[in-house]
């Protein structure tokens, strides 16, 4: 029995809907009109969305079933393996760096949109790091792996990716005065539509969202994020605000001339587990092996995915500087 209730919490967990639920049997639906009764009702959104994904796309015939099995194990091993340890490394940049914030700001409007201006200047450097570091990519390309984009996709992290990109958003945000309160306000709407914005085509085909397509960043950008396309490769950093990704030239929208190809450029096997999660840990270990010299060693770990210290480098910036330049 205490395994089926575990099993029970762990489903009503995943669902975000234990809250909802706690609401519902105090029989106060008031509650449903503060802060935490509005979070009650979002939360469950993404992944009933997700559920309602799977369904419509074994309907249509075109569920990509091995990208939903090897996130649902990645959603499983990190869940018992690095559960806390993000939330620790918020709480810990929060306690080293508030004291040197230059001001601080409140919960004003105003205030909202020069903390969501720079969350979204962490997650730019978090994530083109994570792009252009090698030993950084390790801990991003299990989310890149799958085939596929779909609301499954969300939960595809290598574990230590959300402490080091917490580290990261949330040590910048506190230098820059955005308040813990604020903070942990902009990471529940960046977190909830971070995950919407995986949406795939068996719920919402278009990814465009119509005039929101040049305003904010949407599904579509995002797919052009995850493709493996050359002229799409290493674009689209930010979460919903595209701002950092105009002003250091990352931005590109989906062509309707080019279907997008959804993985990373390493022959991979998407469906097997172990190769999703420590296939590029793997392939960099080898690469630092065979390196002649120590510098050489160093590089592998620095240096954008692709490079090599023979020179053929691979990276995706020099391929796609070759694809626009075949044009």
């Amino acid at each position: 029995m205490e395994f089926l209730q575990t099993l029970f919490n762990e489903v009503i967990g995943f669902l975000g809907i234990s809250q909802t639920l706690e609401i519902l049997r105090s029989g106060d639906y008031s509650s449903f009109t503060t802060y935490d009764g509005i979070v009650s009702l979002i939360y469950p959104i993404i992944p009933l969305l997700l559920l309602l994904e799977l369904i419509l796309g074994l309907i249509y015939k075109k569920a990509q079933t091995k990208v939903y099995k090897v996130n649902f194990l990645i959603y499983i091993f990190n869940r018992f393996v690095g559960r806390f340890i993000a939330i620790a490394m918020v709480a810990l940049c929060i306690g080293l760096f508030q004291q040197y914030a230059p001001f601080q700001t409140t919960m004003k409007w105003y205030w909202i949109v020069y903390g969501y201006v720079v969350w979204e200047l962490g997650h730019f450097v978090y994530h083109y790091l994570g792009h252009k570091v090698r030993l950084f990519w390790c801990l991003h390309s299990t989310h890149h792996a799958p085939e596929d984009m779909n609301l499954s996709v969300t939960h595809a992290h290598f574990f230590l990716e959300a402490p080091y990109a917490d580290t990261i958003r949330t040590t910048i945000c506190i230098l820059l005065g955005v308040h813990p309160e604020l903070l942990f306000l902009i990471m529940f709407i960046d977190g909830t539509y971070g995950a919407f914005i995986h949406i795939g085509e068996n719920l919402l085909k278009n990814g465009r969202l119509g005039f929101l397509n040049k305003i904010i960043l949407t599904p579509s950008h995002h797919r052009v994020h995850h493709a493996k396309n050359p002229l799409y490769m290493d674009t689209n950093f930010c979460n919903l605000l595209n701002i950092w990704d105009r002003v250091f030239k990352t931005y590109q929208e989906e062509q309707h001339d080019i279907k997008i190809e959804y993985g990373i450029t390493r022959e991979m096997n998407s469906g097997n587990f172990m190769d999703v999660y420590f296939g590029e840990i793997v392939a960099l270990a080898k690469d630092v092996w065979r390196a002649p010299g120590l510098a050489n060693k160093f590089r592998y770990l620095v240096m954008p995915p692709g490079w090599s210290h023979t020179g053929e480098h691979k990276t995706a910036k020099v391929t796609r500087k070759a694809y626009l330049e075949s044009l």
